[in-house]
């Protein structure tokens, strides 16, 4: 995994925009509606490559796939393990409560109406050895095949074992962690193959923030940071073959849009993120509700090894940020931690299920140029001035 060396690197989280046709050909194969297969798989292919030479040319350094071929971040695993024959109900959004007009809003979404939620009811293993494979390849050829600035490297998402949990119900195994473990042993296959084909592999850990109002509402801090500790070891477990500066996480209270007044602060959670093999971690720092705690870092040491990829611009938001104070934002970071550990990224995805779009599809360009701009006058803060 590259460092920001010489400059501050720029990335983000997984999923951005999908074209229109794609969506309506993903809307019709979840809902059952027959489609051509090799049209399908060809649309997706040049969707990448599009979606890679847009990166690049925003000035991403550190790009993928877009999340192209798949329907959720999340839900994906649902066509590529067994063992997922059951159903579950779209996860509760206790923030949303007291606001039921915004509830209704939310859960109106015409991508969240779409989303196939099926539960565990069988022994799970991995059924599909190909689909990984071909975003793998697709995503190789769209950096080859472009012309003009090169990325300085590649990523790409995989759904934890905590994330599948968190949305598919357990109708079979007799304890969570069971479950926990059964899920991590079928993901391991998807994980080493992202990173022996030289990619870096990003774990997608949303229940480790989201987690604790979303699955755990009922527990005490204590009794849930319990439960994310399980969480974490199977994670571990997984990827226990991976070199850790080959992955990083993400950590995210949940990109959709809610009050979050009850999300747990980064500072209760932080030593247990920080227990996870990944080197980097990419988690919501731009938001309202988490913008401020770049001052965690003041009294929490970052352990050697570990990298912070902290959003400096927000998922859920049409403003286009200012690139000074994007420049602010990573150097806050930078100060506390070391330029070297620190890298720009988003708060969450542009795209995180097929057909959301709470970001105009152009208004993410222009985020993301914004982005570039802003590590651009960062890096000459931090580098200019100390090499002088």
């Amino acid at each position: 995994m590259k460092r920001s060396s010489d400059r501050f690197l720029t990335t983000h989280t997984g999923s951005l925009p999908r074209p229109e046709d794609l969506i309506r050909m993903m809307f019709a194969k979840e809902e059952g509606v027959p489609v051509e297969p090799r049209a399908l798989a060809a649309r997706i292919r040049d969707a990448v490559a599009d979606i890679v030479t847009r990166q690049s040319t925003a000035g991403i350094d550190i790009v993928n796939d877009g999340e192209m071929s798949k329907p959720s971040y999340a839900t994906y695993i649902k066509d590529r393990l067994n063992g997922f024959g059951g159903e579950s109900q779209p996860p509760p959004y206790p923030d949303l409560v007291p606001f039921p007009g915004l509830h209704q809003k939310v859960y109106g979404d015409r991508g969240r109406a779409r989303r196939k939620m099926p539960g565990c009811n069988a022994p799970i293993s991995v059924r599909d050895r190909e689909a990984v494979k071909v975003d793998i390849e697709n995503l190789k050829a769209g950096r080859a095949g472009r012309a003009g600035r090169a990325p300085e490297d590649l990523f790409m998402s995989a759904a934890s074992p905590g994330v599948v949990s968190l949305f598919f119900h357990n109708d079979y195994y007799q304890t969570h962690e069971e479950y926990l473990f059964a899920i991590a042993d079928a993901m391991q296959y998807e994980y080493e193959a992202i990173a022996n084909a030289g990619l870096v592999l990003q774990l997608d850990c949303p229940d480790l923030g989201m987690g604790r109002h979303v699955q755990y509402a009922e527990l005490s801090l204590e009794e849930f940071r319990k439960k994310a500790r399980v969480h974490v070891d199977a994670l571990n477990h997984a990827v226990r073959n991976i070199p850790p500066d080959q992955m990083r996480m993400h950590l995210c209270w949940g990109n959709y849009e809610a009050p979050h007044q009850m999300d747990v602060p980064l500072r209760d959670i932080i030593d247990l993120v920080f227990l996870a093999r990944p080197s980097a971690i990419s988690f919501e720092a731009a938001n309202p509700r988490h913008a401020h705690e770049w001052a965690v870092f003041e009294t929490v040491k970052l352990p050697d090894g570990k990298v912070l990829i902290p959003g400096v611009l927000e998922s859920k938001s049409n403003f286009i940020e200012h690139p000074e104070l994007i420049a602010q934002r990573v150097g806050r970071y930078a100060s506390l931690v070391g330029r070297e550990n620190v890298m720009l990224g988003t708060d969450c995805g542009y795209g995180t299920w097929v057909g959301q779009a709470a970001v105009d599809p152009d208004v993410v360009w222009g985020k993301l140029a914004a982005m570039a701009e802003g590590a651009r006058l960062a890096s000459q803060q931090f580098w200019s001035r100390m090499e002088v």
